[in-house]
């Protein structure tokens, strides 16, 4: 008897662990769905027509380079953002021409900055404009010669244009694949950023821009995220204080005051009512009752330290957000913002600017902290 109880009650807990299982499942919170492409576009200020260039050219890709792995509009996107911000100030029509034509400066070694290579024309002006050198075309800057290897048809119109946002975005797709990179690896990835432009730091801007698009189309950066109780109040007060001058030094818990100190430039300086970065962050904070320090590297210190391993993702309205020289280092922070969701800040940015808006910088992110 003892037996059958016994065994009855292991295959009674072994019939139940399904249930179990199910019920456990069931309670798991479930993954936000990815917001509306449309949606995407918008907060990351991609112009739609570009955007649908970008997701063309990664559907229509193992056409082109079978081979190829993990190549998705967010790639083409960081390019894309570097090489001409989406051809944001252009017209672009249904079909994807894009006018007036992006241009580069004509490379024929006359350049300032060190750069005076100079590259023989191969397109006899057709793309670049100048048949007697070259000079980069289009929203992803390619050469011609470049082109004439890269270049393919992605709108079915029988010709490739590298003014053509479709074209162009396929073209950058097969250049970055070459004879068929695995993009989902990290370093292979870097390999083919760097092939499109031999600069380190390139890279790591398109990288940035790239985990920012990633982040924002699967949901892992929220979108519309709201700011509440005193991180609303906190925001408001800082939004408030758009199109005010940047003064070096400006800025307290009761406002907007005189700079300390000039510029050769003349764009800050003790004749300047306004905020530095800082100074706007304590007149922010100050409406809900918290003292800052005076300076950025030494607020990274109060509350939370968010560390910018975590990402933007980890980063709420409200949250303070840090910049430096070496993002490893607090020492080195020279430069600290509001987060605003949507991975959008508020900041007074540098001498001869205003308050304002804008993406968070990729450059020395240095995470965030948060005090509320």
């Amino acid at each position: 008897m003892k037996r059958r109880i016994g065994c009855g009650a292991v295959l009674l807990s072994v019939l139940a662990a399904p249930v179990l299982l199910v019920a456990i499942v069931s309670a798991l919170p479930k993954p936000a769905p990815a917001p509306a492409l449309q949606t995407v576009g918008k907060v990351a200020g991609i112009p739609q027509r570009m955007l649908a260039a970008y997701q063309n050219a990664a559907t229509r890709l193992p056409r082109e380079v079978p081979s190829c792995r993990g190549m998705r509009w967010p790639v083409l996107a960081g390019i894309a953002r570097i090489e001409s911000n989406h051809a944001s100030d252009r017209t672009i029509t249904a079909r994807g021409d894009i006018t007036p034509r992006i241009l580069g400066p004509v490379l024929d070694g006359s350049g300032t900055g060190g750069n005076h290579t100079a590259f023989p024309d191969t397109d006899g002006g057709r793309w670049d404009g100048t048949a007697s050198s070259e000079r980069a075309v289009g929203p992803f800057q390619f050469l011609p010669s470049t082109w004439n290897g890269s270049g393919r048809d992605a709108n079915d119109d029988q010709a490739t244009d590298p003014h053509n946002a479709d074209d162009a975005a396929l073209g950058a797709a097969v250049y970055l694949c070459g004879n068929g990179r695995n993009l989902d690896d990290r370093a292979q990835l870097r390999a083919a950023i760097f092939q499109y432009n031999h600069s380190t730091a390139y890279v790591d801007d398109v990288l940035g821009w790239i985990d920012r698009y990633s982040q924002l189309a699967t949901g892992t950066l929220p979108i519309g995220q709201p700011a509440t109780g005193d991180a609303r109040t906190v925001v408001t007060a800082a939004l408030a204080q758009t199109g005010i001058p940047y003064s070096w030094g400006g800025g307290n818990a009761s406002g907007s005051t005189r700079g300390i100190c000039c510029s050769p430039s003349g764009k800050t300086g003790t004749t300047i009512t306004g905020f530095d970065c800082s100074g706007l962050t304590t007149y922010a904070y100050a409406q809900v009752g918290i003292r800052l320090p005076r300076t950025a590297d030494r607020q990274a210190g109060i509350g939370t330290r968010i560390p910018a391993s975590l990402g933007p993702g980890a980063l709420q309205p409200g949250d303070l957000v840090f910049f430096a020289y070496d993002p490893s280092s607090d020492s080195t922070i020279h430069h600290v913002g509001i987060y605003l969701g949507n991975g959008q800040m508020i900041n007074a940015p540098r001498p001869g600017t205003q308050v304002r808006s804008e993406p968070l910088w990729d450059h020395g992110f240095a995470g965030g902290a948060r005090l509320l």
